[in-house]
């Protein structure tokens, strides 16, 4: 066939250069024929669409959108052994290019996305990513972690918070650290359907819309399945676990946290792929358009409990000795991320104050019952709670 360039050669021959049919035919070689055609056409040559071959799959078409309009998920598999029944004797390949090419029709229409632009200051995105590995807390034990992680859309600003529940009361001490360290409180918190934030049918629970209503802001909850609505927070979900964690050792949680937020810092400094820009110097001007923080909620656990003739309060796996002198008294119990303390309501007096500690199955006596009520038992104090827990005396801080 004539190639478009041939084609262009014979024309600026013909009409630039003046030559006739047979001196073109002399000089390029091509036969005077094509060499005709070439003049008469105007336009460049091209394929045709070659004319469909008829195939084996031809006389089965019509089974086969009617399966597809009955359940457009039918599978290749199902499909070809129900057209055999009906004689079909062709390849599974040649219908599978079929399905692929009509299938699409029946499906329902896919979503579509457009680009989105973020105003400086509107919104702050909050999900959980799990560490890959679980987190050392401490008397040769790991447990199981999250992280709240937040990020400022227009800035790409990052901060995370080590927790190891999904309750509502240690993902809001997440948010508040996470705000801290932003420095700013935008117009809505942006979720997914966490139990503990999602109530169902887009509402928002009871305590997180109290929290909400705290610092006065807005809330987003995302649709089911809808984590592309996040997308600025999960594409750091992903290089938190390849260039955070990946060939990092963590001695405790708060070494994780301290570790975690330096390395937030250190990216928070960098010039961001997606924006062009220095993360740190849009951070500033969001911060401009953002209200600066009020006293952030209290996230601490509190309840009331009376102190058992044992006395000992258990709280995330541990028992934490109380006050024998209060016994058959009642107590109002907080646990913050770092200690537990109770109070005596009656009387106001402190009941006990322990450094909280993330391991399990311990038993801890602060100070010594034995020095606190000679009625009580031994020295060594009383039997550990349960027989799993192991008696130990509480440190000021967290080991």
């Amino acid at each position: 066939m004539l190639s478009v360039e041939q084609w262009a050669d014979i024309r600026r021959m013909k009409h630039v250069e003046g030559l006739s049919q047979r001196e073109i035919h002399r000089r390029s070689g091509i036969h005077r024929d094509t060499i005709r055609r070439a003049l008469a056409s105007p336009n460049p040559p091209g394929y045709s669409p070659r004319p469909r071959r008829s195939s084996k799959l031809d006389p089965y078409r019509a089974e086969i959108e009617r399966l597809l309009d009955d359940e457009p998920t039918l599978s290749g598999v199902r499909i070809r052994e129900e057209i055999e029944k009906l004689g079909y004797e062709g390849s599974k390949t040649i219908l599978d290019d079929h399905l692929r090419e009509i299938r699409p029709r029946f499906l329902a229409p896919p979503r579509s996305f457009q680009r989105t632009v973020y105003r400086p200051g509107e919104l702050v995105q909050f999900d959980l990513c799990e560490p890959q590995a679980e987190i050392p807390t401490g008397w040769d034990q790991t447990r199981r972690g999250w992280i709240v992680t937040a990020c400022l859309p227009y800035s790409r600003a990052f901060a995370g918070a080590l927790v190891f529940s999904k309750e509502l009361p240690d993902l809001a001490w997440g948010m508040n650290r996470c705000l801290g360290r932003l420095g700013a409180l935008p117009k809505k918190l942006v979720w997914d359907r966490e139990g503990a934030i999602h109530a169902g049918g887009g509402r928002p629970t009871t305590d997180f819309a109290a929290f909400c209503g705290q610092l006065a802001v807005g809330w987003i909850i995302l649709d089911a399945g809808d984590c592309q609505a996040k997308g600025a927070l999960e594409r750091s979900h992903r290089f938190l676990h390849g260039n955070f964690e990946s060939g990092r050792r963590f001695a405790n949680q708060l070494d994780f946290q301290a570790q975690l937020d330096h390395w937030s810092e250190k990216i928070n400094r960098r010039t961001h792929p997606s924006t062009r820009a220095v993360v740190a110097e849009r951070l500033v001007a969001e911060r401009e358009r953002m209200r600066p923080l009020p006293e952030l909620p209290d996230s601490d656990r509190r309840w009331v409990t009376r102190v058992a003739p044992q006395p000992y309060l258990r709280f995330d796996r541990n028992d934490y000795s109380l006050d024998p002198r209060l016994v058959g008294r009642r107590v109002e119990v907080r646990a913050s991320q770092s200690e537990i303390t109770a109070t005596a309501l009656d009387t106001g007096e402190p009941a006990c104050r322990h450094a909280r500690v993330f391991a399990g199955g311990l038993a801890f006596t602060d100070p010594p019952i034995s020095e606190r009520s000679p009625s009580c038992a031994t020295s060594a104090g009383p039997a550990a709670p349960s027989p799993r827990s192991r008696s130990v005396r509480s440190p000021a801080t967290t080991p």
